[in-house]
């Protein structure tokens, strides 16, 4: 029997560890809704049997990735080693953010760079102004799902059709405001439209009065046609920037800014 994985390649379920799956699946368990919870919940939010669940529980606890306070248990911070030893490979990053720096300083507007990481976009790079954007705060490692957003459009632009349409086929479609696209339809034109356009704009798609402009980076150069390995992007407030503005200005601008981060890669 095999298996497809968030990349969609196929392994053999006797060559995965049970175990080791299980154990990623209780800390996924934790987010900003339960902080913290009880072994039960946990077990239940897992769907793991007790045994199973307070096994998990005690060796990330001996490991230290988790805490206990009486019932309750909570991840620790060193789960952000997890995190940071993904992204102390993406050097690119690091050497980009004078790049992003001086775009947010031309333009007054945030700068991020996300890639996909199955049904979400996630941030590995981030500038802000002052600003505040989102109702949420955005920092690295933050997950914002791909359809619904200008990043992740990017993103699933260079996907093949097959891959594509297995994405759609299996998103969840969340109506995050009045105008958020949630027809696979007409997601799957727009998404079409962006891979020819070379860029995607999400007008108030995630939250009200939140415009965002995303570009490619590739991972080669010059040519254009390489693997699209990020996306970046600039967002701004819907009614301080017309559409037409962002085309005419933010656009080339972010262009730019994306060609000079490819030249780090």
């Amino acid at each position: 029997m095999t298996v497809q994985t968030h990349f969609n390649i196929e392994i053999k379920s006797s060559e995965l560890v049970q175990s080791l799956v299980k154990g990623l699946t209780v800390i996924k368990a934790f987010n900003q809704q339960r902080l913290s919870m009880t072994l039960s919940e946990v077990a239940t939010v897992t769907g793991f049997t007790r045994a199973a669940t307070r096994r998990f529980l005690l060796t990330l606890v001996n490991e230290g990735y988790a805490k206990q306070r009486g019932k309750q248990f909570s991840l620790t911070a060193k789960v952000l080693d997890l995190g940071f030893s993904y992204l102390s490979t993406l050097d690119i990053w690091h050497n980009a953010k004078p790049l992003m720096t001086a775009l947010v300083e031309q333009l007054n507007e945030s700068c991020s760079a996300a890639v996909l990481d199955g049904k979400d976009v996630v941030y590995v790079a981030r500038v802000a102004t002052t600003k505040r954007i989102m109702s949420i705060t955005l920092n690295i490692g933050t997950r914002l799902p791909a359809f619904a957003t200008s990043m992740g459009r990017v993103l699933l632009a260079d996907m093949s059709a097959s891959v594509l349409d297995n994405f759609l086929e299996h998103c969840h479609f969340e109506q995050f405001t009045q105008y958020t696209l949630t027809e696979k339809k007409a997601l799957k034109a727009e998404i079409a439209q962006v891979k020819a356009q070379g860029y995607a704009i999400v007008e108030q798609e995630l939250e009200l009065g939140l415009t965002s402009i995303s570009v490619p980076v590739r991972n080669d150069y010059g040519s254009g046609s390489g693997e699209v390995i990020a996306a970046l992007n600039v967002s701004t407030h819907m009614s301080k920037t017309a559409k037409q503005q962002i085309i005419e200005e933010i656009l080339p601008a972010l262009q730019l800014c994306a060609k000079n981060v490819e030249r780090l890669g």
